[in-house]
Parts: C-alpha cells; structure tokens; sequence
C-alpha cells in the first residue's frame, strides 16, 4: 500500500490508524485511503485492538429516542466512529431524562469510553467507577470532570430569540420553560432574562412544563390568561413545548402571531409540521454527535481537546410578527 500511494510505511501506519491530523496533509492522507479501497485493504481489527488495549466501542447515553435530537446525535457518532473503526452502543435512559443504571455489569471490559449527554447524567455513576474516558455533551465545561466537553452554543441561540422578538416589538413575554435541572435548560432562561434586561419596559413570567406537548398547552393557558396584561410572546424551551403552545393560542380563540407569537427551540421536523410553521433555534445535533466522537477518540489517543461551543441558528418562519399585529416581514 505504501508504494502504491508513494509514501512510507509509517505514514500508512499513521493514515490508517487514525493518528495522521498534524502529522500528514490531507492530500497524502487521502492518497493512502484511496491506495487503500484500490488495493481492497480491510484492517485486522481484532490485531489491532489486542495491540492497543481496545474494544474499539462507544457507549452513547442520552436521556431518550423519543426526541429527534438525540437520534440525530446518534447518527453523528455513528459516522464518526466508522471513520476511526469504532462501533457505537446507544443507551437511552429507561427513565427519559431521569436516573438510570449502569446498562454494563462491566464497563471497562466492555468499553473504550463514554459520550454521555447532561440530561442522561444520572446513568453515569456506575460507569464512571470504571475509570473509562468520559466526553461531556450540552454540560457545563466548568462544572465536569469529563475529559471533554462539547456544546451547542445554546445562549447565543437564547439571544437570538430574545432579540428577535425584541425588534418586533414584544415587550410583555412568557417563558414556557423545561422542568428539567439540566444545564442546557439553564443556560437558555439565564441568557434570555439577561438579554431583556438590557430592555426598558419589558416583562417576563416563566411557566414551567414538562417536556411534552400537553404540559407545554397547560403552561401556554397558565401564561396566557392569568393576572396582568396578557403576553404578546411565548417563548418555549423546545418545539415540542411550542407545539403546545400553539394548541393553547388556539383554545383561547387567539390567532398566532397575529394575537401571540411563539417560538421554538431544536428545529425539529414538527417545526415545518405546525401551521403557522415555528420560528424556532436549529441545533446541529449531528455535528454534535461527530464531535462528541472525535474527542472521544483524541482522548483515547491522548491528544489534547479544547471544548467546543458549536454556532446555532435562529430560522424565523410564520409563527412570529409584530406585537401590534401588523405583517412582520419575516
């Protein structure tokens, strides 16, 4: 292989042994791949992994498959892990995104290490004791001891809701917010009370909900017709909730956005579903997912990770206008 791609052995070692980035160009890099699908090349995995100590496997947890999201997380480090010949197990907490036990009676025979997402932090006990390299994802890189850490930027994503409705005039809001202690849950209600405060005249009541289409509908009534000057905005947690908000609007007898605009959080599939469609943050959970693997497999290789904070994006559809009702333009 090393004379059909014109390099040396040890590059080809590199190459195919996932270690070459800082050490060979991407063209010789992939002069050596394409040497390898020419000449039919397949690594002995098995020789391989008695000669670095691994199983070559991944175990996944995140709080459910329910949520696209985490699917999407799934296929990320599914197509990272083949990348670098790693198989993916995928563990979604029994529980949603409360505690759940350790799915391996021994994890460190078993597994090379662990990306785990916050929400699923409770599953994570168990394994830890085992010693295996953890990578951390939607987690406070502060308050961890994961190996690495890699995040959406969810505050910016926050921001840009709270601006967004800022500049079309909103000034009386409602929070429908996750009843979940997750650290991506709170960083959304710091970054959006932080944002409005820079506003003179504003107001924000947050309504609590569970992360569901019925307890999203119950928060958006609680908001919508309880005391004081009824809120021209909802902003929600996550489309799911948003959906639910959109239901209560519609109890009400109120038109959205014309009498109230709602907002999402995930870009989920049920964003284009809903009618209006939701103005909403999309999260790149697959590049999530790829990362989370890649800096499992740097620390593996003992190459040091700087934590990652992945751009998100506010798409604004039908479901957000004016405060005064008149067309927005978006």
């Amino acid at each position: 292989m090393a004379r059909a791609a014109g390099v040396s052995q040890a590059t080809v070692s590199l190459v195919m042994g996932g270690k070459w980035r800082g050490r060979v160009s991407e063209p010789t890099a992939e002069a050596v791949r394409s040497a390898a699908r020419e000449l039919g090349y397949r690594p002995n995995l098995a020789a391989r992994n008695l000669r670095l100590g691994r199983t070559r496997t991944a175990l996944l947890v995140v709080p459910a498959l329910t949520n696209d999201f985490f699917a999407r997380v799934y296929t990320g480090a599914a197509r990272a892990a083949a990348e670098h010949g790693m198989g993916v197990v995928l563990y979604p907490s029994p529980e949603g995104t409360g505690p759940a036990p350790d799915p391996f009676a021994s994890a460190r025979a078993t597994l090379d290490g662990v990306i785990a997402s916050s929400m699923a932090a409770d599953a994570l006990a168990d394994i830890r004791e085992g010693g295996l390299p953890l990578v951390m994802i939607d987690s406070d890189p502060g308050r961890t001891a994961a190996a690495a850490t890699v995040n959406l930027d969810i505050a910016d994503g926050m921001r840009q809701v709270a601006q967004h409705l800022l500049a079309l005039g909103h000034r009386r809001l409602a929070h429908i917010a996750a009843d979940i202690d997750s650290w991506t849950f709170q960083v959304r209600a710091r970054a959006l009370a932080e944002t409005l405060r820079g506003t003179d005249g504003t107001t924000l009541r947050t309504e609590p909900a569970a992360l569901d289409v019925n307890a999203g509908r119950r928060a958006a009534e609680r908001a919508l017709t309880g005391p004081g000057p009824r809120p021209t905005a909802l902003i929600c947690d996550g489309d799911v909730l948003a959906a639910g908000a959109c239901k209560a609007a519609r109890r009400l007898g109120l038109r959205v956005p014309d009498d109230v605009s709602v907002t999402g959080f995930d870009d989920l599939p049920l964003a284009t579903a809903l009618e209006p469609e939701l103005t909403t943050v999309r999260l790149p959970a697959e590049a999530v997912g790829e990362a989370g693997m890649r800096a499992l497999v740097a620390v593996l290789d003992e190459r040091p990770v700087a934590p990652a904070a992945l751009p998100v994006e506010l798409v604004t559809r039908n479901s957000t206008g004016r405060a005064d009702g008149s067309p927005s333009g978006v």
